[in-house]
């Protein structure tokens, strides 16, 4: 699944992905798809610096899901998605990133 129009109110916060920024995903291509086991995620940031994560699926009695996100949780998925569209500092801009 590539990543869709999605569109949610959650506490008074409007989550949009047309209008965010997607910063990763697992929507890698192998050859025949981009299903990792009939499920995708991705991770998005919007225009206020808040992150929130879209979960699709392609199973019968699973619906697709907006979840926002605190900037941990964020970091957490940013850093186990396969497909990254920026890299670190430019997804967590005001995070610091210690030396291993």
């Amino acid at each position: 699944m590539r990543p869709q129009e999605m569109n949610k109110v959650v506490n008074g916060k409007r989550y949009n992905t047309e209008t965010a920024e997607l910063l990763a995903g697992n929507d890698y291509w192998d050859g025949h798809n981009f299903e990792r086991s009939g499920r995708n995620s991705f991770l998005y940031r919007t225009k206020k610096g808040n992150y929130f994560a879209v979960h699709l699926t392609c199973w019968q009695g699973e619906i697709d899901t907006l979840e926002p996100l605190s900037i941990s949780e964020a970091q957490e998925l940013f850093e186990s998605l396969s497909e990254q569209r920026v890299d670190y500092d430019e997804a967590f801009p005001n995070a610091i990133a210690e030396e291993a």
